[in-house]
């Protein structure tokens, strides 16, 4: 890691057998401990002196006077990077995260649903998806519905079955005529096409020219561009939030601030590159939950970033046990959503784009 200072191989593997001990117990971890473990070589005596290092270092840190130490962010943060090495999963779990997501026939939206409550059940923690799948869908049909005197609701329906609606009042009641005229119209222009295609200089262009046969219809135009940009934003969706609350090692009005707001999320998920990613909100004074980690990957459809899939949990989380169940995850909802079958090996999934 650029940046740090040089840690000899006997305190990275103390560092990391007190990152281990700390998840599996939750206690602070003394020297004692420590030297009983099979891989640890040397006395209690030096393990102290190690570890009192590691604590001037930033990685450790004493809760108590005469207490056993625990792991900062920043002695997260080693470990995850340099120290951990998470196993396979299982060909039994990736069988049973399978049968928990559905398969090829599955919706998109509902295949994400799937994965973010399979992550919520298996970890006990929450689950976040960010998801972009409307914006690569085609508009299928839009419908204008006479509702009322001026009134109208204008129905947007795109080809993975999402749904929007928008009620326009207009100067005048529109006859069949114009009505038709309008309907007939948008098809020609919109059916078909992909919503991430969709632009503001495509809507003044088709307001220009419904403007040309009547001014009137203008703001259902208007309002098809708004349902637009609602289908190009990104949503974002926590599950699992009552787990946050139940844990003890968060503060409560953090949580429950976080929960209503979701307060600094979108920003950490939207800054994400590829593959594995773990914040801390530690790290981050945007983040509302102080004593908290983020695991995320992005998952993609037919080689295009479609969204990210994560979990939100305290800092305290198994990081070798999580982290490949997100990865196989969003490596299998990737493949799951798009058309090309060469991305699966013998039951691997696998990333084309970090393949030799």
């Amino acid at each position: 890691m650029k940046g740090r200072v040089i840690v000899d191989d006997r305190k990275l593997k103390i560092l990391a057998a007190v990152v281990d001990e700390y998840v599996r117990t939750g206690e602070p971890v003394g020297s004692k401990a420590i030297s009983k473990l099979d891989n640890i070589k040397v006395s209690a005596a030096t393990i102290r002196n190690d570890m009192a290092a590691l604590e001037q270092l930033g990685y450790l840190e004493q809760p108590h006077t005469s207490a056993g130490r625990v792991p900062t962010f920043k002695g997260y943060r080693l470990y995850i990077d340099e120290l951990m090495s998470p196993p396979d999963l299982s060909d039994e779990e990736k069988h049973r995260l399978d049968d928990m997501i559905g398969g090829k026939d599955t919706p998109e939206e509902l295949l994400i649903q799937n994965a973010a409550a399979a992550l919520t059940e298996i970890t006990k923690c929450a689950a976040v998806v960010t998801n972009s799948v409307p914006r690569f869908s085609v508009i299928s049909k839009v419908e204008v519905i006479p509702t009322g005197k001026r009134l109208y609701v204008i129905l947007l329906i795109t080809s993975s079955g999402n749904i929007k609606n928008k009620a326009c009042r207009l100067e005048f009641d529109l006859n069949h005529e114009q009505l038709d005229f309008f309907t007939k119209y948008i098809e020609e222009n919109l059916s078909g096409v992909s919503v991430d295609e969709l632009s503001e200089e495509m809507f003044d262009k088709m307001v220009a020219a419904v403007s040309a046969y009547m001014v009137s219809l203008s703001p259902l135009v208007k309002g098809i561009c708004e349902l637009s940009e609602d289908l190009r934003q990104q949503e974002l969706t926590l599950s699992g939030s009552e787990n946050l609350l139940k844990c003890d090692e968060l503060d409560k009005m953090e949580v429950v601030r976080f929960i209503e707001h979701k307060d600094g999320l979108s920003d950490m998920l939207e800054d994400a590159f590829s593959g594995i990613q773990v914040k801390f909100g530690a790290e981050s004074g945007s983040f509302a939950i102080g004593n908290s980690s983020l695991i995320v990957s992005k998952y993609r459809k037919d080689g295009k970033e479609a969204g990210s899939l994560g979990v939100i949990g305290p800092m305290r989380v198994d990081y070798k046990k999580i982290i490949p169940y997100v990865e196989y995850l969003t490596s299998k909802i990737s493949y799951l959503m798009s058309d090309d079958d060469e991305n699966i090996i013998t039951g691997n999934i696998v990333d084309t784009d970090t393949q030799p």
